[in-house]
C-alpha cells in the first residue's frame, strides 16, 4: 500500500500510540463507584520511588524496553483476578508531548491491554476519561487491594485515551492517520466476486500505458453522476487460508482516487491523490470510509486460534510496526481493536544423535518439532469476514507468514 519504509518511519515516533484504545471509558461505573469510595494507600512495590527516565517519554521508555515484551519483567503481586504491576513501575509519572497510552500502559503494566481495569475515572474530575499532557499520574491501592492509576493534577492539552484512526486537535498523537488511512477507509481485501464483476480502467487518453495523478481512462459499466469519487485498486497476490489452503480472496493495492468527469459508458475519469502508478484492468470501486472512530482496545471474547496469512510488502521477517493479514475476522470472534498474541511456529530440527571427538554419530535421525515460542504482540486496527488487518506492536524475535496467533 505504501514502503515499509515509510510506515515504519511514521509509526517509529509514536510505538505508534498504537493503543490509546486503552479506553478508560471501558471501565464500568460500578467499578467506577467501588474505586471511589475506597481506602487509597500508595504504591508500595519494591520500586515505589521509582520515577520514568526523565529526558524520555514512556512510550520511547516502552520501545527502547522491548514495547509489550516487558511482560517477561518481574512484577509486583496484586489480588488473583487483577492486573499483574510491573516491579519497575514508577509511583508517579507526568504525562509528556509524544506519549502514547500504550507507551504508558507499558511502565505501569505486564500487559497494555489491562490498562482500562486499572485506571480510575474520577466523577469529580471535567473531562475524567481524558489524559492531559502535564498531568501526574499516580499509582495507588484501593482497599479491596487492586492497584489503579489517577490523575492527581492535571496540565493544559488533553487526549482521549482511546486509539484515533483520525487526528485530534490539540491531543498527543496516536497511530499517525496518514500512515494507515489506505487500511482502515480503502478496500484492501478483496473478495473472487468483486475481482470478476467490479467495473476496470478500459485505456488511459493519449495512449498512456498506466497513469497517475492528472491522467484521465475510461471505464465501462459505470453508473456514476458527475464528480463521483470512487478508489481505483490494483489486484494483488491471492491470499490462502494457511490452515485450509482454501482461496480467500485477493490482497488489494490502492493505486489512486478517481473522480468522474463525463458519466456515459464507457465514462471518462481523472485520477488524483495516486500513491503508486494505476494499470489497464485495475478495479474501480465505490469510495466507503468504514473506519471506526476510535477502537479500544481488549483481548478477545472468544479463543482464537489462527495464522498470519501475508504480510504487506512482502517482506520475509516481519517486524515491528508491519501490518499483517490474519486468516480471521468478525465471523471468527475478532474485531478492530483485539489484541493478540504471535507465536512462531517452532521449527523442525534432525536430531543428529550422540557423537564423538572424532565426528562418529550414534543413533539419532530423528526429526524433531521444535516448541511454539511467544514472538510479539498483534492489534488488529479492521477487519472482515474471515480475515482482518493487524499491526506488528511489539517482537521479540523475527515473525514469519504461518505463524500463529492466538488470545494473548
Amino acid at each position: 500500500m505504501f514502503p515499509n519504509q515509510l510506515l515504519k518511519a511514521r509509526l517509529g515516533a509514536g510505538l505508534a500510540a498504537v493503543v490509546l484504545g486503552l479506553a478508560a471509558c471501558t471501565m464500568h461505573r460500578s467499578h467506577e463507584a467501588s474505586v471511589a469510595d475506597s481506602a487509597v494507600r500508595p504504591h508500595s512495590a519494591g520500586s515505589s520511588e521509582s520515577t520514568a527516565p526523565p529526558d524520555m517519554t514512556a512510550t520511547e521508555a516502552a520501545v527502547a524496553a522491548g514495547g509489550a515484551e516487558t511482560a517477561s519483567a518481574a512484577q509486583s503481586g496484586t489480588s488473583a483476578n487483577g492486573p499483574v504491576i510491573n516491579a519497575s513501575a514508577p509511583k508517579s509519572y507526568t504525562v509528556k508531548r509524544g506519549d502514547t497510552l500504550w507507551g504508558i500502559a507499558t511502565l505501569f503494566l505486564r500487559d497494555p491491554w489491562l490498562w482500562p481495569e486499572i485506571w480510575y475515572v474520577n466523577p469529580r474530575i471535567e473531562n475524567p476519561h481524558l489524559i492531559y499532557p502535564g498531568d501526574v499520574l499516580a499509582l495507588a491501592y484501593g482497599a479491596d487491594g487492586r492497584p489503579m492509576l489517577q490523575v492527581v493534577s492535571g496540565g493544559a492539552a488533553r487526549l482521549d485515551p482511546r486509539l484515533r484512526s483520525s487526528p485530534l486537535d490539540g491531543a498527543i498523537p496516536t497511530i499517525p492517520y496518514s500512515a494507515i488511512a489506505a487500511f482502515l477507509s480503502r478496500p484492501t481485501v478483496l473478495s473472487i466476486d468483486q475481482v470478476r464483476n467490479s467495473p476496470h480502467v478500459l485505456i488511459f487518453r493519449e495512449e498512456h500505458q498506466a497513469g497517475g495523478t492528472g491522467h484521465e481512462f475510461y471505464v465501462r459499466d459505470l453508473n456514476a453522476a458527475p464528480n463521483a469519487r470512487f478508489t481505483v485498486v490494483h489486484v494483488g497476490e491471492p491470499l490462502h487460508d494457511p490452515d485450509t489452503g482454501r482461496m480467500m480472496g485477493y490482497q488489494g493495492i490502492y493505486t489512486a482516487t478517481a473522480v468522474i468527469t463525463r458519466p456515459g459508458n464507457p465514462a471518462k475519469g481523472l485520477l488524483t491523490d495516486a500513491a503508486r502508478e494505476t494499470l489497464r484492468g485495475d478495479l474501480v470501486l465505490a469510495a466507503a470510509n468504514d473506519a471506526p472512530s476510535t477502537l479500544t482496545l481488549r483481548a478477545p471474547k472468544n479463543e482464537v486460534h489462527g495464522r498470519i496469512m501475508s504480510v504487506i510488502d512482502g517482506v520475509r521477517l516481519i517486524g515491528q510496526f508491519d501490518v499483517v493479514l490474519i486468516n480471521r475476522g468478525t465471523q471468527d470472534g475478532v474485531d478492530a481493536g483485539d489484541v493478540l498474541a504471535i507465536d512462531r511456529i517452532g521449527d523442525v530440527v534432525r536430531d543428529n544423535g550422540v557423537s564423538n571427538d572424532r565426528g562418529v554419530g550414534f543413533g539419532g535421525g530423528a526429526h524433531v518439532r521444535l516448541p511454539d515460542e511467544r514472538a510479539g504482540t498483534l492489534l488488529l486496527f479492521k477487519s472482515f469476514d474471515h480475515m482482518s488487518y493487524g499491526l506488528v506492536v511489539a517482537e521479540s524475535s523475527p515473525v514469519r507468514v504461518a505463524d500463529i496467533v492466538r488470545n494473548p
